[in-house]
């Protein structure tokens, strides 16, 4: 009989590596999420930012097969191909939440017209902290970031990238003002859309208990989306070639600092698949 999984194996499963064709390829991170659950009835879906999906005309997901042990089939995997692919995607309702979420339900619908079964690790609101518990946080907390850095990933396992860092500012305060905070974590293009969690094993420290031995916890925090970036200064000069003047542009760096979107705002889908069932 197989292990079950790992805490850290089924965030890598929560997450799918999202390509895009628009004018060249991209991509980015998704992540699954049920919403509407009455009983054991949800609307399942994939979560990312507006941006990854803009303007795409085509996009792909690769799949895992499950296994006829219920578990993850290493190695196996299935692409699906959607087109008009933006308009697969319903945005948040507030314009200014780089948000968007794709009902996943015709996959599973292909793939047992395939006669074909798929492994995904679906997140939910149990996974949500409630405001009692945003509260009882220390401002540094540890995380982990899941994802697919400059498309990074493992291909023939199907596999992401985890990252791992710190809270940079308290995820219980609006940075600047709006619904979101900082997290101190190796941010690059690709990680859009990560899955950004709490992740404690063996222990945590509370503002009200302390320091708690024993317990493991894990939370989503909420959704990278950005992360400032500093130039690399210097005189500016051009450079003379055979055939045309060219100027040197000014490189930017990333800082390490990623802007996160509270998984709060995810409750803002909650009405809209509710009115899908």
């Amino acid at each position: 009989m197989p292990h079950p999984l790992s805490p850290s194996e089924q965030l890598a499963h929560s997450t799918v590596r999202i390509e895009t064709t628009t004018s060249g390829t991209g991509s980015g991170t998704g992540f699954f999420y049920q919403f509407a659950e009455q009983g054991e009835e949800h609307v399942p879906v994939i979560v990312t930012n507006k941006h990854v999906v803009n303007g795409a005309i085509q996009g792909k997901f690769v799949l895992t097969e499950r296994g006829v042990d219920g578990q993850p089939a290493m190695g196996k995997y299935h692409s699906f191909q959607f087109n008009n692919f933006q308009s697969q995607w319903i945005p948040h309702p507030n314009p200014a939440i780089d948000l968007c979420a794709m009902p996943i339900a015709p996959i599973p619908n292909q793939a047992q017209e395939r006669k074909q079964n798929f492994f995904y690790i679906n997140l939910n609101k149990s996974l949500l902290l409630t405001q009692e518990e945003l509260d009882d946080l220390v401002l540094m907390e540890d995380i982990v970031m899941v994802g697919y850095p400059n498309g990074i990933w493992d291909q023939h396992n199907n596999m992401p990238i985890f990252r791992k860092g710190i809270t940079a500012t308290h995820p219980n305060l609006d940075w600047n003002g709006k619904p979101e905070f900082l997290i101190d974590a190796a941010c690059f293009p690709g990680s859009s859309g990560s899955p950004v969690f709490l992740f404690n094993q063996g222990g945590f420290s509370t503002k009200s208990k302390g320091l708690t031995i024993g317990p493991s916890r894990v939370k989503l925090l909420g959704v990278l989306y950005a992360g400032p970036q500093h130039t690399v200064s210097g005189e500016i000069k051009v450079v003379q070639v055979p055939t045309q003047n060219v100027a040197v542009p000014i490189s930017t760096i990333p800082n390490n600092l990623g802007m996160v979107i509270k998984a709060s705002e995810l409750e803002a889908f909650e009405t809209i698949f509710k009115s899908m069932k």
